[in-house]
């Protein structure tokens, strides 16, 4: 098993910054990608960004591309989503997910482990 942790949303002015973080536990040795998705109110959970565990290989939607930047740092097995010229359409709840896939990683049913999910809101 692996436990997701996300910390980091709140509330911002649009054009504001956030940095969203998940620390990961547990069998860490079985994820291959850890990605970020979000869902607003009556809205599908949506794909945002992924990264491979352990090459830091990167995929972006093409909504937050050049706004959003994922990483990771391997020594606290955590993944940051720092998220830049931010809109009100970035309003959502933001969840941490892992995946044992190698590809795949844009959709939410390739993932195992979700996070608990944590409110970002951006003001207009």
């Amino acid at each position: 098993q692996v436990q997701l942790v996300e910390s980091g949303g709140g509330l911002v002015q649009a054009g504001g910054s956030l940095r969203l973080s998940c620390a990961a536990s547990g069998r860490t040795d079985s994820i291959y990608v850890m990605g970020w998705f979000r869902q607003a109110p009556g809205k599908e959970r949506e794909f945002v960004a992924a990264i491979s565990w352990r090459g830091g290989r990167t995929y972006y939607a093409d909504s937050v591309k050049g706004r959003f930047t994922i990483s990771r740092d391997d020594a606290k097995n955590t993944v940051y989503l720092q998220m830049n010229s931010l809109k009100p359409e970035d309003t959502a709840v933001y969840y941490c997910a892992a995946s044992a896939r190698t590809t795949g990683w844009g959709s939410q049913y390739n993932y195992n482990y979700w996070g608990q999910g944590t409110q970002v809101t951006v003001s207009s």
